[in-house]
């Protein structure tokens, strides 16, 4: 993890996203970038000199109308010492069953996000950790600008003025090949997505257009998320 740590010391400071006092949940979908945050976090406490809370949530979307099986990464919070809290919604069931949406993935994120916003509330938490990595950050900034005509990625640091929450990714400078590595190396209860949309999305096309750049140019990402910062789009700028 000592890679990890690095990269999160480095844009935690960059963006001043953590300060002291903080309560901060974080967003835990069960994916190696989720988890890799999350005792990422955890174990950043111990050095970087400031003082905060973590608190893990899941917010489980019932697909098939079944629970996620989430006791790996509970005995994984359990042993950190990291209060965790599981919620479960209806979130398949609306966006497949009643809405048959044709695009389940906009709704799905956004259903998602609004039950995450409202569990860090309800836990008295002023910021929420979203585990976005670099290609993340790339991938999103290539969708915008093919799909929509747009030059705009998300922020490293987004206050949501009506709820009063900060949003903060500290991965966005960590490479997803890192954040891999940690998550195997660690053996992280990495859980298998149940989404039937897994695989099929327009994401998993511009992940591919990403890799086969990167086999060209080693340097792609750190030269785009560069040009971010440069650019300041979206509040990369530092």
């Amino acid at each position: 993890m000592q890679k990890i740590l690095g990269y999160l010391r480095r844009t935690i400071q960059e963006y001043d996203m953590i300060k002291d006092g903080d309560s901060i949940a974080v967003g835990v979908s069960g994916g190696k970038d989720s988890l890799v945050l999350l005792i990422g976090l955890k174990l950043l406490q111990r050095f970087i000199g400031i003082d905060y809370n973590i608190y893990a949530v899941s917010i489980d979307p019932m697909f098939f109308g079944q629970s996620s099986d989430f006791s790996d990464i509970s005995i994984l919070c359990e042993k950190y010492n990291i209060p965790y809290t599981v919620i479960n919604t209806h979130i398949a069931e609306i966006v497949f069953d009643i809405r048959k949406e044709t695009n389940p993935c906009s709704l799905c994120s956004r259903m998602r996000r609004g039950a995450l916003n409202n569990a860090a509330l309800e836990l008295g938490c002023n910021k929420l950790a979203l585990g976005h990595n670099q290609d993340d950050a790339v991938e999103t900034f290539f969708m915008n600008l093919f799909n929509a005509g747009r030059i705009d990625c998300f922020s490293p640091v987004s206050f949501l003025s009506d709820i009063n929450i900060s949003v903060i990714r500290p991965l966005i400078l960590t490479p997803e090949k890192e954040v891999s590595k940690a998550a195997r190396k660690n053996s992280f209860p990495v859980l298998k997505s149940r989404c039937p949309e897994d695989g099929h999305t327009n994401r998993e096309t511009m992940r591919q257009f990403i890799i086969d750049k990167e086999k060209e140019d080693r340097s792609f990402s750190d030269k785009i998320t560069g040009a971010l910062k440069r650019g300041n789009i979206s509040g990369w700028g530092i």
